[in-house]
Order: structure tokens, then C-alpha cells, then sequence
């Protein structure tokens, strides 16, 4: 693999921003009065929750009623599973750490977009697999160059973001998503299928796991939808592969803690998860449209219910200068290099709008247009 370093300040390698700074790199969208809620699901865990149970330790795939929640939860994204093809994991990152230890070997080949979620990258090295990159155009992966890939190299799997890719914003049509699952299926793929942010496009075609469930896990969470401290993701697999991720689970968290599955599975059942994921896709698409008309005249990739979108440079500049110069005026974003699995790194950068108020983002965009028009 190449081009895995992260620099300070520009990507996922910084794991808080400087006090004072306005943070357009990570996207942690919260909403007015969800401390609120969280208050009042612990009183009601406290009255009302079999707490004996949750000191204790828990299956390592979840309580077969948690698992139930959350294949009942995963309707809504168009995929109809059974409980025991669901798996609680302590958040989408988690997911994406179990699958990838119990299907995957050191060595193995994967194809990825060429532009890609950072945290995929570092897993990607810690398990030491052979990561190749698939070109991407402006509406998704080049699927003829996958094609051409899997005939040369013996891929093993595709990992995939095709609801609201991170960074590049696209959703996938669903000739796009056939083709991919045709290819998958040619030369026996395993499908990794991310839906981290996947809640935000209501009216997205079907998942990957729906089309091709014999060959899919779908991983998702609930950090970008309800809060990232709530550290509570799932795992969806074909039947024959969930023993190995249980065990995957038991050799890194053993399970999730009791109490955080109990507050997102009542959320889930009292309708606070749809509430929230409902007002985060008012709230996406009312900072889209803010960068719409703040950054008006410039060349960059979004989709309209996402939280990010995605600014090339001009040709002349270079990306971490700028991102050094927005440093210098407060504001912190991420370079695309955390982002990218090729040896060329373009020169753009990833705007997070969901982790400042609006007002704050109105002047952050603007500092930014500044900046990169200078």
C-alpha cells in the first residue's frame, strides 16, 4: 500500500483539534437537546432496565432482542435480514475491523476506490493486506477497470461505499450497483458494503447486501446518526460467515458494553434513532445549501443530503499549504491524502460541515474561499 502516512492536522491522524479552531476535518453532526435525550434514557435505564444483566458480560454478537432491533432497523435502508445474520460491534469502524480479521488474510488482495474513508486505509495496513485502487470518475469507481483488475490480480474482496461515498459524496444508480454485483460475482468477490453515512439519502437505490446477499456484509453505526460517543455499530452477514466474526468480536471486545446496546436499542424501538437521522438529513441538506451559496463559482463534488463535500484545488496550489494557511486562520481540514490508496495524490481538500453551528460554518466557508482564491 502506499501513501498511508497521515500528517498531523490533515486527516485522521488528529484525533482532537486545538481549542479554538473551527473543525471542518472530522464530521461529528449533533443536534440541540440530544444530551437531553441521553439523560433521560439513563433514568429510564436506571428505573426500568434489568441492570444485574448489564454487568455482566453479554453474548459476543449482542442479545438475541438487540440483534432483532437492529435487523428490524435496517428496513428502513431497504435490507431485510433474520436476527442472526445481525451482529452488534462498538461502532462501524469496530465492524469494519471484525469483518476484515475474519475474512481476510495477510496478503490478500482488495480493491478499493481510489479516493477512499481513511479509516479503512489504517485497518487495511494493520492487517497487512494488499490494497489496489480502482479509478474513480465524478459519479463512482470505474467498474471496466474493477473488471480489468480482478482478471489480472487474484482480488479477493471490494470494499465499497455506495450510499454516500466519504469523501467523494456520490450514490451509486442501480446499473451501477448491478454492474458492481455482476463483477462480484464473475470472479467471486466478497462485498465489504460501508453505510456509514448511508441514512442521510432516503431515496437511495437498493444496498449491495440486498442485491448480492450471499457475498455481502453490510456495516453501519450509529455514530453519524445519533452521536459518536455512542459507540454501538452492526455487522449484517450471510449466515455461514457469522461464527467467524463472533469470534472476531470475542478477540477484540468481547462484546459491546451492555449499556450502551441497551440505550440504542430503546432508541431504536421508541423512535428516537428516526427522529434523529430524520432532522440530521434537514440539518445536511441546510449545510449544503449554505456551501452552495457560500463557495457559489467553485469546481467541488457533493451530494445534496451529505455532511462533507469534497474541493479540488487549482492546478498551481498545493494542498497542504492551504490547509497550513486555513491552519493560521482557525480553521482545520483534512488534505486528501489520508484519503488516498494511489501513488498520486491530488491536490484537493475534504470539508466536514457537520461538527460547527451554522453561523460558524457561514464564516468557516468564507475564510475558506479566501484562502483558496488567493
Amino acid at each position: 500500500m502506499r501513501e498511508i502516512a497521515l500528517p498531523p492536522g490533515q486527516g485522521s491522524g488528529q484525533m482532537t483539534v486545538a481549542a479554538g479552531m473551527l473543525d471542518l476535518n472530522f464530521n461529528y453532526p449533533s443536534l440541540p437537546g440530544q444530551a437531553d435525550l441521553l439523560r433521560t434514557a439513563l433514568r429510564q435505564l436506571a428505573l426500568s432496565g434489568d441492570l444485574e444483566a448489564l454487568l455482566r458480560y453479554q453474548p459476543h454478537a449482542g442479545r438475541l432482542h438487540e440483534r432483532a432491533a437492529f435487523a428490524r432497523h435496517v428496513l428502513s435502508r431497504g435490507l431485510s435480514v433474520e436476527a442472526d445474520q445481525v451482529l452488534l460491534v462498538s461502532g462501524a469502524q469496530h465492524g469494519l475491523a471484525v469483518t476484515m480479521m475474519a475474512l481476510l488474510k495477510p496478503g490478500d488482495v482488495i480493491a478499493v476506490d481510489a479516493l477512499t474513508y481513511s479509516g479503512f486505509k489504517v485497518l487495511a495496513e494493520s492487517l497487512h493486506l494488499d490494497v489496489v485502487a480502482i479509478p474513480v470518475t465524478a459519479a463512482g469507481p470505474d467498474l471496466d477497470a474493477l473488471h480489468n483488475l480482478c482478471r489480472k490480480r487474484p482480488v479477493r474482496a471490494v470494499y465499497s461505499m455506495p450510499t454516500l461515498h466519504n469523501p467523494l459524496g456520490w450514490v451509486l444508480s442501480l446499473d451501477q450497483r448491478q454492474t458492481l454485483v455482476a463483477i462480484a460475482r464473475q470472479h467471486n468477490l466478497m462485498i465489504i458494503e460501508d453505510a456509514a453515512y448511508a441514512f442521510l439519502a432516503e431515496d437511495a437505490p437498493p444496498p449491495l447486501a440486498t442485491l448480492a446477499p450471499e457475498r455481502t456484509v453490510y456495516v453501519g453505526g450509529l455514530s453519524k446518526s445519533v452521536a459518536t460517543g455512542l459507540r454501538v455499530g452492526f455487522v449484517v452477514a450471510p449466515l455461514g460467515w457469522v461464527k467467524g466474526l463472533e469470534r472476531s468480536i470475542m478477540a477484540t471486545t468481547w462484546n459491546v458494553p451492555g449499556v450502551m446496546s441497551a440505550i440504542a436499542v430503546a432508541w431504536i424501538e421508541d423512535g428516537t434513532v428516526a427522529q434523529l437521522e430524520a432532522q440530521k438529513r434537514r440539518d445536511a441538506q441546510a449545510r449544503q445549501a449554505l456551501a452552495a451559496q457560500v463557495l457559489k463559482g467553485l469546481a467541488y463534488t457533493c451530494h445534496p443530503c451529505s455532511y462533507f463535500l469534497w474541493l479540488p484545488l487549482a492546478q498551481e496550489a498545493r494542498a497542504d499549504q492551504v490547509a497550513m494557511a486555513l491552519q493560521r486562520e482557525g480553521i482545520s481540514v483534512s488534505t486528501a491524502e489520508p484519503f488516498s490508496v494511489s501513488a498520486h495524490v491530488p491536490h484537493s481538500l475534504r470539508l466536514a460541515l457537520g461538527s460547527v453551528d451554522m453561523a460558524a460554518l457561514r464564516e468557516a466557508l468564507l475564510t475558506v474561499r479566501k484562502v483558496v482564491q488567493w
